[in-house]
Parts: C-alpha cells; structure tokens; sequence
C-alpha cells in the first residue's frame, strides 16, 4: 500500500439507483414492401424508423388502390398499409419495420410489355407498382438501350415507374412516337406466405421473420412492445409463433401480439368465438380483433390501427400503458369484411364478443371506437394480470424496466447493501408509479422463505413484487329508485 500524507476522497456507489422505464408501445411489423422503391437490402433486417420520410426512404410506399370485387381501396402491402396509419393517421414514433419480402425470390414479371414515350417530355408512366428498376430493359428492332445512359426510370408518388428519355445533342436518346419493347421484374406481395413471417435461422446462423424479434433490443436498446403482421396473424401457425416470440425475448423480456380474425373465412360475429378457439387464440399475449376497419373506402387491418392506437394512448398518459385503448377513437367510418361487405352491430353484440375475448371497433357514442378490454385468454383465463389488456400490458412494461434498471446489479456482491440497493430503489420507482395513481399500489421484498440457503449460496436472489395496476372501469352501473320521502316537499 502506498504511503499516504494529506487528504483524500473516495466514492460510492449511489445507494437509490434511478428507474429505466421501458417503453411499452412500440409497435414491430412483419409485412410486405414494395422494397424496389426503398433500400433492397432491407430484407429480414430490423429497421427503426422515427418519421414518414424514413419509413419510405427505407421500404418505399404504394398507396391504396381500388379491388373492383369489393369495391374498397386496399393496400396492396401490408407495410405500406403500416406507414399511413403510424405517421398519417395516429402520429407515433418511432416504431419497428421488419420486410419479408424478398425480391429475387417472390417476384412476378411486369404486365406491361410496350410502351410509348411522349415526343414532347420523352417520359411514359408504366402503370404497375412493385416495378424493380434494376431489371427493367427498353429496346426496339435495332437498339437496347441503357438505363442511366440512355433513359431513367424514377417512381411517382402512385409507386409506378417514370421512365423518361435522356436527351443527345438532337432530340432524345430513345426513340418516342413509336412502340417499345419493355421488360421487368415486380414484386409479388401474394407469394409471401405464412412461413416466410415465421422465418427462422439457418444453418449458418442467418435469422429471417419473427426470428429476428430477438435482434431489435440488441440493435437499438428498445423493447418491442407489440408484434402485428396484418394480413398473415390469422395463420394459426403466424398467430402461435408470435404469441410465443412475446414470452422471453432475449431470455427476458415480454410483450404482446394482435391477431386479426380473417375476415374472409369469419363472415358473422356469431362465428368469431368458435374460430378462436378452433385456433388456439387462447394466450394471454394475444389480442384478438374482429372484423376490418373502414375509413370512407379504404380498408385496414384493425391489428395495424390498434398497433399504433396503443402507443397514442400511452403518450397521452404519461408513456405508461395503464390506461385500456378501448372507447377510444380509431381512424374510421364503417367495419367492413374482406370482400367489401360492411358489418353493423350495436353495443349488446359488442359484449359477447368482448365476453369472447375479442376486440372490436363500436360506434356508439363519441364517434368510431376501439370496444373491448380483454386479451384473447379471456373467457378461459380470468386471472386479473392476465385477461385485462391494460394490466397484461402493466405487467409486461414494470418487469421489462426492472430488468433494464438492475441488469447493471447483475454479478455486484450478494450483500446486504446490494439487498437494499435493490429493494429501496424499486420501492421508491413503484411510490412513484402509486403517487401519479398509475398503479394503485406496489412495493418489493426481499423474503426469506423465497430465498433458500442453497440459492443464496449459489448466486440467486429473488425478490417479490407485488404490483396492483387499476382495472379498466368497464361497466358502470347507476341504481335508480323512486324515493316516495321527497313527495314531503309539497307541504313546505
């Protein structure tokens, strides 16, 4: 030891240490993109994104475009669909996207086989999206031309390819007035299937789909909060892998799936509970939703609306999911089916399927609303943490922000000081939570009889929460009783 002479001064560690909370409502999609529009290697890759234009810079956008069958515009790509309701519709960031979609694998070859460029603007507009630019070839009898030599192909804001003719020192370098041959690839959302969302790793350690859940936190620090992929959840084989994908994300954390009941199968109400548990939609960590969402003549998946409605929620109440989405307000006009049928129901066909466990959307009173506060567990669960979406959602969000807050405790002496760093600074975290009445109480211990020698000598330490978040008030009940006493206030 050295020689010491003077003064000196040394640290502790501070015995509080202060919470991390965790954010509970980031959405994560696994979809479809017209990805020849954005970055192509955006492929099973997780991507962050805080704003439209970065949404679309990354994974491109086609907007909805009218099904003569249904007489409704749909979206042709579920992660288009995605974009327009989290940054257009809702207002939420950031959020998650995961592409599918693979261009050299799930592809078509473009309709358009002629095209004609004007003589004036030596530009012709090729109307069909999903156009992969790189592949496109323009040619006549005697010449091939060249892409950035000869012409450029650039997409409008329908997601259809420009191409326009560069200009040589007499005219254009492609010939206008005159048919030309044309040639491209597209991709082709409908041959993505079930087992492409659901993905998995290969052998050289490659992940693809639902997989790549477990790469988010590492990527950006931020747990996902719910899992959609619109169009694909009502695969009971989607439907199970997500449910599963929300329990034990990187060995820890939780978060929840919504599950859209198809409509195209499920075409009356009556049938939506038989569907789910035929389907095993059983599991706390799902929220089944039923039927489509229509807002004037565009269709939504209502998985994509309440996906982005529940972060909306949550800003709107301090970040801290306490508060249940439902009675409050979509973005929407009708309820639809799949082939453009619209569904109508009143507020007694709203509770059964509530009592079924399913999510629905209600025009009431106060406009287009998100109807029902059950998780998908719900009749044959009942348990209060479990069948309740705002303290599923509480449950998943206080012991995700435990685990960020004391991951840096992990491997500090097994003392009495580290007992009581832990145990005060989760009881300050919870007071604080029970001051602003997010919960309605809460407090941790440290308890002998959950804390065996054994365990203790091992390394092990558990301690016990004890976590009362408030139920959604959902039914309100007012008594009402003819009083004969006030006929005394004739007489005064």
């Amino acid at each position: 030891m050295a020689y010491k002479h003077g003064v000196s001064v040394s640290e502790l560690a501070t015995s509080v240490l202060p919470s991390v909370d965790s954010p509970a409502g980031i959405p994560v999609i696994f979809g479809t993109a017209p990805i020849g529009m954005g970055k192509v290697e955006n492929v099973n890759k997780p991507v962050l994104c805080y704003t439209y234009a970065e949404a679309v810079e990354n994974f491109g956008y086609v907007p909805p475009a009218l099904h003569a069958e249904s007489g409704l515009k749909k979206f042709e790509y579920s992660i288009s669909e995605f974009i327009d309701c989290a940054f257009s519709k809702f207002g939420i960031s950031p959020v998650v996207i995961i592409n599918v979609l693979d261009p050299t694998t799930h592809k078509a070859i473009a309709k358009t086989t002629n095209v004609n460029l004007d003589t004036k603007t030596g530009s012709a507009v090729i109307a069909e999206t999903g156009i992969l630019p790189d592949s496109i070839e323009l040619s006549n009898a005697s010449t091939t031309y060249t892409q950035g030599t000869d012409f450029i192909a650039a997409f409008n804001e329908d997601g259809e390819i420009v191409l326009t003719s560069l200009k040589s020192t007499d005219g254009f370098k492609c010939a206008t007035g005159t048919s030309l041959t044309f040639t491209a690839n597209k991709t082709d959302p409908s041959k993505v299937d079930a087992d492409d969302i659901v993905g998995g790793v290969s052998a050289d350690g490659v992940k693809t789909g639902l997989e790549l859940v477990e790469d988010i936190f590492p990527l950006f620090r931020l747990v996902p909060g719910t899992l959609i992929a619109p169009g694909f959840s009502g695969s009971p084989t989607v439907a199970a892998t997500m449910a599963a994908k929300c329990e034990g994300i990187n060995g820890v954390f939780k978060a929840i799936s919504i599950i859209d009941i198809p409509t195209a199968t499920v075409d009356q109400y009556g049938e939506c509970a038989a569907w789910k548990n035929n389907n095993n939609i059983v599991d706390p960590a799902q929220i089944a939703c039923w039927p489509m969402l229509r807002l004037d003549d565009v269709a939504y998946n209502m998985s994509t609306q309440l996906a982005c409605l529940m972060p909306q929620v949550d800003a709107d109440n301090g970040d801290v999911p306490y508060v249940s989405p439902s009675n409050k307000n979509f973005q929407m006009t009708g309820l639809t089916l799949t082939g453009g049928d619209e569904v109508v129901f009143g507020q007694d066909v709203g509770a059964y399927l509530n009592s079924q466990g399913v999510v629905i959307a209600l025009n009431f009173i106060g406009g287009w609303v998100c109807w029902g506060n059950r998780t998908a567990c719900y009749p044959g669960n009942t348990d209060v943490k479990d069948a309740f979406i705002p303290i599923r959602r509480m449950f998943n969000w206080v012991g995700n922000s435990l685990i960020q807050t004391f991951w840096q405790r992990v491997d500090a002496p097994l003392n009495r000081r580290q007992i009581d760093t832990i145990v005060d600074s989760a009881n300050l975290w919870l007071n604080g939570l029970a001051a602003r009445q997010y919960i309605l109480g809460g407090r941790v211990e440290f308890r002998e009889d959950e804390n065996p020698t054994t365990d203790l000598m091992d390394g092990i330490a558990r301690f016990h929460v004890y976590l009362t978040p408030p139920s959604p008030n959902r039914f309100i009940e007012f008594i009402l009783e003819y009083d004969v006493n006030y006929l005394k206030t004739l007489f005064s």
